[in-house]
């Protein structure tokens, strides 16, 4: 899907809290989720993290792409009034079966039905991204998809996870990141558009967005050269 990058009107270091004034370029993530967090820090990204205080109403079914935009958009212009400069971004993520769209599970029981509906098949996952600058008001949106089959699962198997209490938070009752990638069989797409986030087509669009010198100190909490222990 290509790019909206429309203008309009004036619309940490990783995961900071915005502080009265902090000087250079600034880049707010307008997100609750800790996943998102985390995948910009490994990147090296310096932000900050604001919450947006929205009401996420997600219908049963629906054009996926058109939803997580403007779920998206939502979230970013929630906290646009309290930033006088930098890049706001937010972002949403669905999982869709069958035209269905399955969001965060509401009880351990939907979980466990959710995670049965996708055993044995394919399912889409959608995140749509929009980066607004809070001074110039100009925005961009985006969104990615990715296909992602589940191998047949043992209702041991989803019970235990279930009984993890891992899915309850997550779209689709599940985390790829974390040991339901064990259900995964395969996927065609950006995996950490899955994870909730999609990584790539965000640097892409902040890239042509932001002056190459403005990105690199945006970018400069990243590891120069240093091995990661996690590795």
């Amino acid at each position: 899907m290509s790019m909206q990058c429309p203008s309009g009107p004036p619309s940490a270091a990783g995961g900071r809290r915005p502080g009265p004034s902090q000087p250079g370029p600034r880049l707010i993530l307008a997100s609750r989720s800790p996943r998102r967090a985390e995948l910009l820090r490994r990147m090296g990204f310096i932000f900050d993290v604001m919450e947006p205080d929205i009401e996420e109403n997600v219908p049963e079914r629906g054009d996926p792409r058109t939803l997580v935009s403007a779920l998206s958009a939502g979230k970013a212009e929630a906290v646009l009034n309290a930033v006088r400069d930098g890049w706001i971004v937010g972002a949403d993520t669905v999982v869709v079966l069958d035209g269905a769209i399955l969001e965060k599970p509401a009880s351990p029981g939907h979980a466990a039905e959710m995670l049965s509906r996708l055993s044995g098949r394919t399912h889409e996952v959608f995140t749509g991204f929009t980066l607004i600058q809070a001074l110039s008001g100009r925005r961009c949106s985006d969104t990615e998809r990715t296909a992602v089959t589940f191998r047949s699962l043992d209702k041991w198997e989803i019970d235990d996870y279930v009984s993890s209490g891992a899915p309850m938070d997550k779209a689709g009752a599940y985390g790829i990141q974390d040991r339901s990638g064990l259900f995964v069989d395969r996927i065609e797409g950006c995996f950490y558009n899955v994870v909730g986030f999609p990584l790539t087509r965000f640097y892409e669009a902040l890239k042509r967005e932001a002056p190459p010198d403005v990105l690199r100190k945006l970018m400069s909490g990243r590891d120069r050269g240093r091995k990661d222990p996690a590795a």
